[in-house]
C-alpha cells in the first residue's frame, strides 16, 4: 500500500472495544495510522489510547476536554490528517459496529478516482444486523428523504463509514461545517459532491454495536430533517 491512510475514531466510553478495534484494523492494514479523539470518556478510554500508543508508532491520540460531538471530533481529526499530509482519511466507529474487513474496497475505489468512499448498507451486498424497526426507519427513511431534498443519488447518506481523499478535504470548507450525527454525514457527504468529486458506494454489513451504549437519539435524527433544508439553501445561495 502506497497510500498514506489515516483512520479517524472518535471515543466516548468506548473502552471495551479500542484494543479490538486497533487489531482489527492493523491485520488489514498494517501500515495505517489511527487517531483516537477521546472526549475525557469516564471509563477510561483515554488512558487506554495512550498506553496503546506508547507501545506502538501507528496510534496517536488527541484528548479534549468533554463530550464535544462526533461531528467536531471529524473535523479535528480531518485537520489533523490534512496538516500531517495523509492522502486517504477515513471515518470509523471505534464500537466494532464499521468491519476493517471493507477497508481494501474502499481503497479499490479511491484508485479508481473516488473523493469519497461511503460504505452503504442500502446497495446490493450491503445490510444490516442487530437493528430494531426503528433504527431501520430512521436510517432509511434519513437517506431517502435526504436524497429527495438535495438531489443526491447517493443510496446510504447516513453512513458514518467513509473514506476521503486528502484532494477532497481540502476543497471543502471545514470550518463552515456546523452538522452533528446524522446530519454531519450528509452534510459531509452534499460538500464533496457540490465540490465535483466523484462519490462512490462500497456494500458493507453494518453490525449493531456488541459493548456500551448507542448514540444515537430521535434529537439527532430530527436535527437532521431541519438541516437538510439548510444545506439545500445554502447551496442555491452559493455558499458552498
Amino acid at each position: 500500500m502506497t497510500k498514506r491512510v489515516l483512520i479517524v475514531t472518535p471515543t466516548y466510553n468506548e473502552r471495551e472495544n479500542l484494543e479490538t478495534f486497533v487489531r482489527g484494523v492493523h491485520a488489514i492494514l498494517p501500515t495505517a495510522n489511527i487517531l483516537v479523539i477521546d472526549d475525557a470518556s469516564p471509563d477510561g478510554t483515554g488512558d487506554l489510547a495512550d498506553t496503546l500508543a506508547a507501545s506502538d508508532p501507528r496510534i496517536n491520540v488527541l484528548h479534549r476536554a468533554g463530550k464535544m460531538g462526533i461531528g467536531t471530533a471529524y473535523v479535528e481529526g480531518f485537520k489533523y490528517g490534512i496538516q500531517n499530509l495523509y492522502d486517504v482519511v477515513f471515518e470509523m466507529d471505534t464500537d466494532l459496529s464499521h468491519d476493517p474487513k471493507y477497508l481494501p474496497s474502499f481503497l479499490n475505489e479511491i484508485d479508481r478516482g473516488a473523493g469519497l468512499v461511503i460504505g452503504s448498507r442500502n446497495i446490493p451486498g450491503g445490510g444490516v444486523e442487530g437493528w430494531g424497526v426503528g433504527r431501520h426507519f430512521m436510517s432509511k427513511g434519513g437517506s431517502l428523504y435526504s436524497r429527495a431534498i438535495l438531489g443526491l443519488g447517493v443510496r446510504d447518506l447516513t453512513s458514518g463509514y467513509k473514506a476521503f481523499t486528502r484532494q477532497a478535504l481540502l476543497a471543502i470548507d471545514l470550518d463552515a461545517v456546523q452538522s452533528e450525527g446524522y446530519s454531519f454525514q450528509i452534510e459531509l457527504t452534499y460538500r464533496v459532491s457540490r465540490k465535483g468529486f466523484r462519490v462512490a458506494e462500497v456494500p458493507i454489513v453494518f453490525v449493531d454495536r456488541r459493548a456500551g451504549q448507542s448514540k444515537m437519539s430521535r434529537r439527532i435524527f430530527v436535527e437532521a430533517v431541519g438541516m437538510v433544508w439548510k444545506l439545500r439553501a445554502d447551496a442555491l445561495r452559493g455558499k458552498f
